[in-house]
């Protein structure tokens, strides 16, 4: 039996682990390898990026990554000057010295403002790249770690506050506080030198929920005036993955679940919630739909309901968020995005197309100032393409005095990325393939200059489940393989929600096959328009990625010339064993359920295995990361053995820090990516 692999501190995982990364470095680090790692480290350390900026009182500040800092710094620059790359930031905390002075790996997840005093925030470090999670105060006025401040200890955890003094902290710190799933469902009022376990507890998410997590609606601190200013608490228990129940209490104590569908995501301010429907339950699935609060009545909802967004076939609503005064969101019809505003001071007001400039193939906004309870409704909007340098653009929804504006909005222009690769001749075209049920399936594929016909080397990127939604991207990364003579397609199969809800709940479970049709259904379409050959074809994909590269491997290996499978989930029979993964079921089914697991088997990569006798397989690449806490590393390590049993020779390369995600610093994170597309240079980039 191989499930000794499943433990990370046997000796012989060790051990195979490090003969196989023995073989994996023989044979991918080669000069051209390392030729792209330094290529690709330069940059993601580059100074002259674009910066999308984070507003706290006075201060712009944003995250920076450097040749000297490599896991970065937090930097702040006076809010009366623009952020481009060459102003004069100042460093307010390095982690890189933090790291050095703590002796252990911290990697940077952002921060959480108080609203109450926004010199101060919590920085979110993850341990490694993992899940674990510490939360350190700090002092951003200062400029160092709060003495005596909070610090609590790395675990799956959420953090909000509740006061200058005390943060709402959902904390898996022992299995009273954690889901089956291994993640936080107890809500705790935490105050500075308080231990966890011992806080009082504000709410409670049921054992078998995926999380908990909850934060603080306070209109005062917004400026709003009215007869109840008073702050109320948000609860949300996240039953599945992709359905929740939100619970509203306005410190009686009592927690009101407001009268939603579970299958939606949401946004929420001090006097509206913004939903969308993923399910026809209330109103039609695909719909964008804007509420009133009521939170200090016996009802916290109210019953008239506003359609922003009327549902049809290819849209999608991606984002959308509740800012002060405004709701922002963006709507893709056949992924062509647009973004509109609605005045929600106004009951008359009618939502506001604001125009984009030519070319922008994705978009994405994020607001300004670091907490709804800080400034204004300005937004930064980020408008780019494959070939196109992403823009940042300045959408201000209010005047000085924070009153909405009166005439219509406009982006203006601030900065420009410069440019990461030379995409002079370079096209990107939206096609469709057909999938076997005769579904029409979108991709993006993107050529590099010059290409024979019939011979392009295609590099097939896809996820296709979770309704996770891909769009286009500016990538230097990509842009370096482009460079060199390779093709990038973007699959938008189903499984994801790029066409909306939709696209996702026919793949959930026993549907799964259907994004492994759709995929495979590109790969054949790239055929048969003349572009490649299946010699000639490589995909790739992590997590639930990982799984389709592997049902690519093991089902379609006469389509592919190579498979490049990342931090993969591959046995589908065992994949609930590990507390993560159990909060995967609704997505894929129940292995202990007798019908499930009979199709979970009937395309397991890890039980589709052929002998090598029987059935020749395409060359493929395997990478895991020994810290990964969300997919276990067994997966990865599991498929290899089993393949190599079968007489097949995969290449693994398990690396030791990174986590799910695969942070690092930058040279380790450049080097992850060089080590796939050294493989693929082997494969179907040879002649």
């Amino acid at each position: 039996m191989d499930l000794f692999l499943e433990k990370d501190d046997d000796p012989r995982t060790l051990a195979f682990v490090a003969e196989r990364n023995r073989l994996s470095e023989e044979s991918l680090a080669t000069p051209e390898m390392q030729a792209d790692a330094e290529a690709l480290q330069a940059m993601m350390e580059r100074q002259d990026r674009l910066i999308v900026p984070t507003r706290r009182g006075n201060w712009l500040f944003d995250f920076n990554r450097s040749r000297e800092n490599p896991l970065g710094v937090l930097r702040r620059l006076p809010a009366t000057q623009a952020p481009r790359a060459d102003a004069p930031w100042e460093t307010v905390f390095d982690l890189d010295a933090f790291c050095a002075r703590d002796g252990k790996r911290w990697i940077f997840g952002g921060s959480v403002t108080c609203p109450f005093e926004p010199t101060r925030v919590l920085l979110r470090l993850s341990d490694g790249g993992s899940d674990l999670t510490r939360f350190l105060e700090f002092d951003l006025e200062a400029k160092q770690v709060v003495d005596g401040g909070f610090d609590t200890p790395a675990v799956r955890a959420q953090a909000s506050w509740l006061s200058r003094d005390e943060i709402l902290y959902f904390g898996s710190i022992d299995t009273f506080s954690a889901t089956q799933s291994g993640w936080p469902r107890v809500g705790r009022r935490l105050r500075r030198g308080e231990e966890p376990a011992k806080a009082d507890i504000m709410f409670e998410a049921a054992s078998t929920d995926v999380t908990g997590y909850g934060f603080v609606i306070d209109p005062a601190l917004g400026g709003h005036e009215g007869p109840e200013t008073q702050q109320f608490r948000v609860f949300m228990e996240n039953h599945e993955i992709g359905k929740l129940s939100l619970n509203i209490e306005n410190g009686d104590g009592i927690p009101r679940r407001l009268p939603l569908p579970q299958e939606i995501g949401f946004d929420i301010n001090h006097s509206h919630i913004l939903w969308l429907a993923k399910t026809d339950e209330q109103v039609p699935s695909g719909s964008l739909v804007l509420q009133a609060l009521t939170p200090f009545g016996d009802q916290p909802l109210g019953t008239e309901r506003r359609i922003l967004v009327e549902p049809a076939p290819g849209r999608a609503v991606h984002h959308f968020s509740l800012l002060r005064n405004f709701a922002v969101y963006s709507v893709d019809d056949r992924l062509s995005p647009s973004l509109y505003v609605l005045d929600l001071t106004r009951a008359d007001a009618e939502p506001q197309r604001i125009s984009l400039p030519e070319g922008i193939e994705a978009l994405y906004f994020t607001p300004l100032y670091a907490d709804l309870h800080l400034g204004d409704d300005t937004l930064s909007v980020i408008g780019s393409g494959f070939l196109k340098p992403p823009t940042r653009y300045t959408l201000s929804l209010s005047d000085e005095a924070r009153r909405p504006v009166s005439t219509p909005p406009v982006l203006v222009a601030e900065d420009t990325s410069p440019a990461f690769f030379d995409a002079e001749g370079m096209t990107s075209h939206l096609l469709e393939a057909t999938s076997e049920d005769g579904t029409k399936v979108p991709y993006h594929l993107v050529l590099p200059k010059t290409w024979t016909e019939g011979e392009l080397p295609v590099l097939i990127y896809g996820y296709g489940g979770f309704a996770a939604s891909l769009a286009p991207h500016y990538s230097g990364t990509t842009g370096r393989f482009l460079e060199q003579g390779g093709a990038y397609a973007q699959a938008y199969i189903r499984g994801g929600s790029e066409l909306g809800p939709q696209w996702h709940t026919p793949v959930k479970r026993h549907g799964r096959h259907k994004a492994y049709e759709d995929f495979v259904a590109i790969a054949r379409d790239l055929v048969k328009r003349g572009y490649s050959k299946p010699s000639r074809i490589a995909c790739t994909g992590g997590s639930n990625g990982g799984l389709l590269t592997g049902v690519m491997l093991t089902r379609y290996p006469d389509d592919f010339g190579a498979v490049w499978c990342r931090v993969p989930v591959l046995d589908m029979t065992r994949f609930h064993k590990f507390p993560a993964g159990r909060a995967w079921m609704d997505e894929y089914g129940n292995p202990d359920d007798e019908a499930d697991r009979t199709y979970l088997l009937s395309y397991s990569p890890l039980h589709q295995i052929k002998p090598a006798s029987e059935q020749a397989y395409p060359p493929i690449y395997i990478e895991s990361s020994s810290n990964d806490d969300r997919v276990h590393p067994s997966h990865a390590r599991r498929f290899t053995l089993r393949l190599e049993d079968a007489g097949h020779t995969p290449l693994f390369h398990e690396y030791g820090s990174g986590g799910h995600g695969g942070a690092g610093n930058s040279a380790e994170m450049a080097r992850r990516t060089a080590m796939g597309y050294s493989f693929l240079r082997k494969t179907i980039m040879m002649p």
